[in-house]
């Protein structure tokens, strides 16, 4: 093996990560920060390998940037920058949406640039590119905690850039041909089995090391989306609001979007209740767009109902603003359904792009705001948040 890491047959995904990370502190190349164990590894000659980035024509001709944001990537960013070239980087975990664009201020030195590749840079100098923004990823820039020569990747076992890929293949970003480039160190090129890689599992072309750049030639394909019934569970969803739209909109154009979660509780259900779940999934056209919307509205109104009748306590709205324009209340009201936000009532008030959500108390309506944080309808997404004026019930 490079660099002194020995694997042995057989090894896991997890056992390649902790074999990397042991060596990359026991030889003194880790570098802040530390410890290197649990994070894309920071390295010592990670500036020198980023700089080699600069002699690449895939580099070259591109004009749009992705980048993550880990620390040994700075470099990456940094040139970037200097190269006027437009840079996005995903937001940390993916909580506030999709990428941050850096946009150094006009007139910006050296000094400013420097800072703009940096996480401090990235907060104070970014503008956030949603899911239905317009970008068009040129070249894709990730960390790697191992990596093979023939572009075979292991990452730090969370899988965003895996996801981030995918959700780029989904809004059109970027395309089977967009180079993807990894930066590590000499010793974190290793021999890797390819059968520890699973079909949402991202390769690499590139790899470049402080000493080597490296072609890989990898045939393997990249994921073409997100595998729902593989890598996301409801888990998923409430850490990343982001994949609720996306979801949401997939599920609108008929793709299957079968949770994890959802596929084992089909395999383990009563016939009745796995036929129905199945025959939920593959409606998948325009008319079983249509027939959600009205079983949408259906549920709304008789949850409406049912709930109604449930007693006392304090209703607390919740405010949905920046509704598109020629969006209906059915389309509204399916969302609610879909994100397990039916509320006691519902007022629409689609000329003035807004509504209010009735629910039966503050948990309720609180639970509803998380639900449906980041949701997005025909490309605007909704603000949602606790009206301001509360009342009680009669």
């Amino acid at each position: 093996m490079e660099g002194g890491v020995r694997l042995r047959a057989g090894a896991s995904k997890q056992d390649v990560r902790q074999k990397v990370w042991d060596y990359l502190e026991a030889s003194g190349l880790a570098a802040f920060p530390r410890p290197v164990h649990r994070r894309i590894p920071n390295f010592k000659g990670s500036h020198q390998a980023c700089c080699s980035i600069k002699e690449l024509d895939a580099f070259n001709r591109a004009s749009e940037i992705k980048v993550d944001p880990d620390k040994p990537l700075e470099g990456v960013r940094l040139a970037a920058l200097q190269a006027r070239k437009t840079l996005l980087v995903p937001t940390p975990r993916l909580r506030a949406g999709l990428f941050n664009r850096i946009v150094p201020p006009p007139g910006a030195t050296k000094e400013i640039l420097r800072i703009c590749a940096t996480s401090q840079g990235i907060k104070e100098y970014s503008v956030p590119v949603g899911l239905d923004g317009k970008a068009r990823v040129d070249l894709v820039v990730i960390g790697s905690v191992a990596v093979s020569e023939e572009g075979w990747r292991i990452g730090k076992g969370e899988g965003y850039a895996d996801m981030e890929y995918a959700m780029m293949v989904s809004m059109g970003a970027v395309q089977a041909d967009t180079p993807v480039i990894t930066i590590v160190h000499d010793c974190q090129v290793v021999d890797i089995a390819e059968d520890l890689l699973d079909d949402h599992d991202l390769t690499v072309d590139y790899i470049l090391t402080p000493t080597r750049t490296i072609k890989t030639n990898c045939k393997r394909p990249k994921p073409q989306g997100i595998i729902w019934h593989k890598a996301m569970s409801y888990e998923m969803l409430g850490k990343i609001p982001i994949l609720k739209s996306l979801r949401y909109k997939e599920k609108q154009t008929g793709k299957d979007v079968t949770l994890q979660d959802e596929r084992s509780a089909l395999v383990n259900a009563n016939p009745p209740a796995a036929l129905n779940e199945k025959v939920m999934a593959g409606n998948t056209g325009p008319q079983a767009a249509v027939d959600s919307a009205q079983l949408g509205q259906r549920c709304v109104e008789n949850d409406s109902l049912s709930h109604r009748l449930e007693g006392s306590g304090v209703i607390t709205t919740v405010y949905v603003g920046n509704i598109p324009p020629g969006v209906r209340v059915s389309e509204l009201k399916c969302a609610l359904r879909e994100f397990q936000a039916t509320p006691l009532q519902l007022n629409w008030q689609g000329a003035q792009h807004r509504a209010f959500l009735d629910y039966k108390d503050k948990a309720t309506a609180e639970r509803a705001v998380s639900s449906l944080k980041g949701l997005s309808l025909r490309g605007n997404t909704l603000l949602v948040e606790l009206a301001k004026n509360q009342r009680n019930k009669g």
